[in-house]
């Protein structure tokens, strides 16, 4: 998502927004299409918390951006066909941004721009990893003592906000825990290895997939830059263990059943 806020700050901050158009899709799920097709103006700021974009521009006006799980954000020249192009902004300098989501997971909420930050859908996010990183102990107050596994209270975006599924599975397999173990069971040198190794899995994901816009691991072509998600059966990089899959809450989660054991190793 920070790809995101920073490609759309770089297109729509060189060039002022002349017009906008929306489809009758569900991405408009609280309304707000007709209020997107009124869009006008220059970037005032793009801002994220979580995986919520912030785009305010200099009339007043603004959107929240949720992307789902297939939406993006890409920018082609006028009258080029996008396919499942949901939403999109005209720029004065004849490109247009489009917002395409083929599954219709995402959302775009127009609000004024002053209000954004105060939404329920914001101020109920947990703190974000990115913004503000997290020690161990301040990581294990966030997400709470709870049985929950430790993959899945990542996920939990009012305990901690950004997280998706590849980069939690990527923090475990860098502090070489297992995605099972209930939350409450990690001591504290283990929420310390977790807390460095989401701050460097997070900025090993940024560098690696920084580039004009959002390439997904799932799309055809796309090279797959991750240590161990989506790897099943591939050999682990660290000690050269088969990687397993296991499914959590309806996701897949990729780990080294020898780097990541089930218990907490002793001493």
């Amino acid at each position: 998502m920070e790809i995101a806020r920073r490609t759309l700050e770089r297109w729509l901050g060189g060039s002022e927004v002349t017009g906008a158009q929306a489809e009758r899709t569900r991405v408009f799920r609280a309304g707000g299409r007709t209020g997107f097709g009124r869009l006008r103006g220059r970037l005032a700021r793009a801002d994220r918390h979580g995986k919520v974009l912030l785009v305010s521009l200099d009339s007043g006006q603004g959107f929240l951006s949720h992307l789902g799980m297939t939406g993006k954000w890409v920018r082609r020249p006028a009258g080029e066909d996008v396919p499942y192009s949901r939403a999109r902004l005209l720029l004065a300098d004849g490109s247009v941004v489009h917002y395409r989501d083929p599954r219709l997971f995402g959302r775009l909420e127009v609000h004024p721009a002053d209000t954004l930050r105060a939404l329920p859908g914001v101020t109920a996010l947990g703190p974000d990893p990115l913004l503000t990183p997290l020690s161990g102990r301040q990581l294990r107050d966030a997400l709470g003592e709870t049985r929950m596994p430790i993959k899945v209270a990542l996920l939990d975006q009012t305990r901690l906000a950004g997280l998706g599924n590849i980069h939690a599975a990527e923090a475990l397999w860098r502090a070489r825990l297992h995605p099972a173990r209930p939350t409450r069971s990690l001591e504290l040198p283990e929420w310390n290895r977790l807390s460095t190794a989401i701050r460097r899995g997070l900025a090993y994901a940024l560098a690696a997939e920084d580039g004009e816009e959002i390439a997904y691991v799932e799309e055809p072509g796309t090279e797959n830059p991750f240590k161990v998600y989506a790897r099943e059966g591939e050999p682990c990089p660290r000690c050269g263990t088969p990687i397993r899959l296991l499914r959590q809450a309806g996701r897949r989660t990729d780990f080294c059943p020898r780097c990541q054991p089930a218990r907490r190793r002793e001493g």
